[in-house]
C-alpha cells in the first residue's frame, strides 16, 4: 500500500439553473405562506445566507414589485462551541436597519445540518426584539439534526452521511452557482 488516499468523490447535486429555480420556488412559497409581503422581512445568516437572502428578495421584487426589508445577522458570539479550543472568533456586524417587532422574519442560510447555527441566529435576533414569527429558508437540508429545528422552505432535501461535506457555492463568493456533495 502506497499510503496515498483516494480523492473524495465529488457529485454536483444542483447546477446553476437548479439553484436559480430553487430560489424562485422558495420566493413563491414565502409569498404564498405569508399572503404577500406585508410585515415580511428577510435576514441572511453570514455569509452565504446573506447572498441567498438578496437573491430571494430580488425574486420577490420580480414577482410582487415590492422591496422586502433585508438584514444580516452574524452569529459568531452566539455559537455554543466558542468555549472549545483556542478559537479567535472573527466577529462581523449584524446589520438590521429596521425594527423586527411584530414582523414575519424569514431567516435564510445555505445548509441546515445540526440546527445549532439556526439556534444561534434565533438567539441573536431576540436581542433585536420580538418578531411575530421566525421562519427558516435553506438551500439544502442535509439531515442529522441535534436540535428540534426544521426548515419551512427548502431548495433540496439531501440525505447525507456525517462524513460527507455539502458545499453551496454562489457566484458572489465562489465564482460559480452550484451545490456539490463530497465524500
Amino acid at each position: 500500500m502506497s499510503g496515498r488516499t483516494t480523492p473524495a468523490k465529488v457529485v454536483t447535486v444542483l447546477d446553476a439553473d437548479a439553484v436559480r429555480r430553487a430560489i424562485t420556488r422558495i420566493a413563491h412559497e414565502i409569498l404564498e405562506r405569508n399572503k404577500g409581503t406585508g410585515g415580511l422581512a428577510l435576514i441572511g445568516i453570514r455569509s452565504r445566507g446573506v447572498h441567498l437572502a438578496d437573491r430571494i428578495a430580488a425574486a420577490i421584487r420580480a414577482i410582487e414589485g415590492v422591496d422586502v426589508p433585508r438584514g444580516i445577522v452574524d452569529i459568531t458570539l452566539y455559537r455554543d462551541d466558542l468555549s472549545r479550543g483556542d478559537q479567535t472568533p472573527q466577529v462581523q456586524d449584524t446589520e438590521i436597519a429596521f425594527s423586527i417587532e411584530g414582523r414575519k422574519i424569514v431567516l435564510i442560510d445555505d445548509v441546515l445540518y445540526t440546527g445549532r447555527t439556526i439556534r444561534a441566529a434565533m438567539d441573536a435576533l431576540m436581542d433585536f426584539g420580538r418578531p411575530e414569527s421566525i421562519q427558516l429558508a435553506v438551500m439544502i437540508d442535509r439531515g442529522h439534526r441535534e436540535l428540534p429545528i426544521r426548515a419551512d422552505y427548502v431548495g433540496k432535501n439531501l440525505p447525507t452521511s456525517r462524513g460527507q461535506q455539502v458545499q453551496v457555492r454562489l457566484a458572489e463568493v465562489d465564482g460559480v452557482d452550484d451545490v456539490i456533495l463530497e465524500g
